[in-house]
């Protein structure tokens, strides 16, 4: 029978899952030259650190040992494979005279990047690169990833497994491209990074309202993507909407680890440097002709972030830019928000009708969201029954415990 690991180890293995995936992941296709020998030579390295740290101790970079591992197992199963190797399509391309990274630095940004733009090569459908990376790059299980495309889990597993195939089958090349081709495919990369950051800044499931790592995974991408493409004007848009969205981070738990609404958030906790910084990337952002998705979403969360109260919010300036982003990407969701907008720049009758119309959407048809933004349109017009109802469907849809809490509280009839 196995032995169990302690609650110390299990703990940190856990917590370097979390935080570690990425590098060790990058660094493993690197030696490998196969997704699928790579991941199960991580997923064998994050195994053994159950028994070997019980026996040596957890090492005090277990991101280097976890690389290392990871690295002798994947070249070990090659040599034992030989004869299938000669057949394996030469998924790397070393730049020459580069060599093997030092496992025991991160500060190695291209090996994670390498793997982004192996995942986002158009060969592959773009919501397979979003979820290739969210799967590969960060470590999320296929439930996870299904959660944050409103998707069943079965057919989000068919598609990473059919975007594994196609790398393989088509020999996409594991590296960041040169100049020529790297702007066509920086929309599917920023994309991946969004993605990364938003699953993070709100989880799908589990116990807490956020996974920090992946919100922290997200920034820092963001940031990578910009010392990349520093004259990109989305690219700086996506960092603008990232450090906008993280600014607030602060306020929106309690002591109790419960969720505050944008609305009674106390606002001395933002981060007014963040604030700043992104702020000051918007003239830049929104240069393009037209302005980009991102650099429209980042100029909404600067109006929430510069606004003093949320009485003082500029509600139609907020719809302005809504109805701009409808033109840009209309996207369920975007008009799932531009209908909240509405409510409150014009009535909560008209926002709440808005809301109604978007029942029929199929990819809404399991979003908390919408049910949770109309039991409040609902209670503002003192229709209380209504929203209690509302409240339950979402409640029903919602998997995060922290998000559950606040939905039954709205059930039983606590203020917002």
């Amino acid at each position: 029978m196995p032995h169990a690991a302690s609650p110390q180890v299990a703990a940190a293995v856990a917590e370097a899952h979390r935080r570690e995936w990425a590098f060790v992941l990058a660094a493993t296709v690197a030696v490998s030259g196969d997704i699928d020998t790579a991941e199960e030579a991580v997923q064998d390295a994050y195994a053994s650190a159950l028994s070997s740290w019980d026996r040596t101790g957890i090492p005090s970079n277990v991101g280097a040992w976890l690389t290392v591992a990871a690295r002798r197992k994947a070249l070990d199963m090659r040599r034992r494979a030989a004869t299938a190797r000669r057949s394996l399509p030469k998924l790397v391309e070393r730049d020459p005279g580069s060599g093997d990274a030092d496992p025991e630095s991160h500060d190695i940004p291209d090996d994670r990047l390498r793997l982004i733009f192996t995942c986002c090569h158009p060969a592959l459908a773009l919501e397979a690169q979003v979820a290739l990376t969210l799967r590969l790059l960060c470590g999320l299980s296929t439930s996870e990833v299904a959660s944050a495309f409103l998707v069943p889990e079965a057919t989000m597993a068919a598609r990473i497994t059919r975007a594994k195939k196609k790398i393989a089958a088509a020999n996409i090349p594991y590296r960041v491209p040169d100049a020529s081709g790297l702007h066509e495919r920086v929309d599917g990369v920023l994309a991946v990074v969004y993605l990364v950051y938003t699953t993070g800044h709100t989880a799908p499931s589990g116990a807490d309202l956020m996974r920090r790592d992946l919100a922290e995974r997200g920034v820092e991408l963001a940031r990578m993507l910009r010392v990349l493409l520093p004259r990109d004007p989305d690219v700086a848009g996506l960092l603008a909407l990232v450090l906008l969205t993280e600014a607030r981070t602060g306020a929106r738990l309690d002591g109790h680890q419960d969720l505050i609404l944008l609305e009674d958030q106390d606002r001395s906790k933002w981060d007014r440097d963040a604030i700043g910084e992104g702020v000051a990337l918007l003239p830049e952002s929104l240069a393009a002709a037209p302005p980009g998705r991102f650099a429209l979403m980042a100029a909404i969360a600067a109006v929430h972030d510069e606004s003093p109260s949320w009485s003082a919010t500029d509600w139609h300036e907020i719809l302005g830019l809504y109805n701009l982003l409808m033109q840009r990407w209309p996207s369920p969701v975007v008009r799932l928000n531009r209908g909240i907008a509405l409510g409150f720049a014009v009535g909560y009758a008209e926002g709440l009708a808005d809301l109604d119309a978007l029942g029929i959407e199929p990819q809404l048809a399991r979003y908390p969201y919408l049910a949770a933004a109309r039991g409040d349109f609902l209670v503002r017009l003192g229709r209380l029954e209504e929203a209690r109802v509302a409240f339950g469907e979402a409640l029903i849809l919602t998997d995060n415990q922290a998000e559950r809490r606040f939905l039954q509280s709205r059930l039983d009839g606590k203020p917002g």
